[in-house]
């Protein structure tokens, strides 16, 4: 009787986040401003995220998705918690406790793709010196190869060569979503965070610009992190879902677990508001009432997360 081969250990997550916080000072006072209650945008959250895989954290408006998702690059500064990041420069390391002049080298891994196509683009820059913009800075191309790795990049994205000397005006919502997409590429990163990437466009343009982000990630091996608050696209484009209120996760699991058979109520409600394409069923909300209040919730009166399997 042969014995059983050991089993192979899992690789180290790329990315492991650790009772993350992040509060917001809130003061009052007409002249001597003190400190009051502080507001919880992010408040203990943990999860990780393997390499290849594309993570979605869902919840309605103020449930600290961006918030998270900012901390987590150091686009802010959290408050406490640990963010560990598998870098191919550094090792393992604490995001959270680096410097701005350490995190630099590590900002060529870890790009984002903002949510508004039009307000994230210089109207001043032309699309090629937008998408050069970081290859300059970080010094990763010379000069005289600087226009032809934009271009490629461009072209991969669904762009053509002769958008290289147009300005963002001349471009569609779709189109500058696009170039928004190039400029995070360009870098060759591990990691992309798309802050509601496709939620200020038309839903046709939605669908071509997940499937580019589908087609972007097999071609150069991301990851993703995936802030949406539209759950149809998050179930086509995510492996795991978290699921955010107040500041908290309060579901986490696989997409499909989490779809089939939501466990916590909040997930429920979320589920149960996305609209049938059938007009004669009436909505049938899980939830009434109105969204707690971030500066007094302190975590411990919500129910523990939920983990679907």
């Amino acid at each position: 009787m042969t014995a059983p081969s050991p089993k192979t250990p899992e690789p180290a997550p790329l990315l492991e986040v650790r009772n993350l916080c992040k509060f917001f000072p809130i003061k009052k006072g007409p002249w001597w401003r003190r400190d009051v209650e502080p507001l919880r945008a992010v408040n203990d959250i943990s999860f990780n995220l393997r390499s290849g895989e594309t993570l979605g954290i869902v919840g309605e408006s103020g449930s600290g998705k961006t918030t998270a998702a900012r901390c987590i690059l150091r686009a802010i500064d959290p408050t406490s918690g640990e963010v560990w990041f598998e870098s191919d420069r550094m090792g393992r390391i604490d995001l959270a406790q680096l410097s701005a002049r350490e995190l630099k080298p590590l900002r060529q891994e870890m790009q984002m793709v903002f949510q508004d196509p039009f307000s994230s683009l210089n109207p001043r820059l032309t699309v090629g010196e937008a998408v050069a913009e970081p290859l300059q800075i970080h010094g990763l191309v010379k000069r005289k190869e600087l226009r032809d790795k934009v271009v490629d990049i461009l072209e991969r994205v669904g762009l053509q060569a002769e958008h290289y000397q147009r300005y963002p005006h001349a471009f569609s919502g779709g189109q500058r979503q696009r170039i928004g997409i190039a400029r995070a590429l360009v870098m060759n990163p591990k990691l992309i965070v798309a802050d509601e990437a496709v939620s200020a466009l038309d839903v046709s343009v939605q669908a071509q610009v997940i499937n580019l982000l589908k087609d972007l990630q097999e071609e150069f091996k991301l990851t993703y992190i995936f802030v949406a608050h539209d759950l149809s696209v998050v179930r086509h484009i995510c492996n795991r879902v978290a699921v955010m209120y107040l500041g908290k996760i309060v579901e986490f699991g696989p997409t499909e677990a989490v779809f089939n058979s939501p466990r916590h109520p909040y997930t429920k409600a979320l589920l149960s508001a996305i609209p049938q394409p059938d007009p004669d069923i009436p909505l049938q909300p899980e939830m009434a009432g109105e969204v707690g209040d971030p500066r007094r919730f302190e975590g411990h009166d919500m129910s523990p997360v939920f983990h679907s399997q």
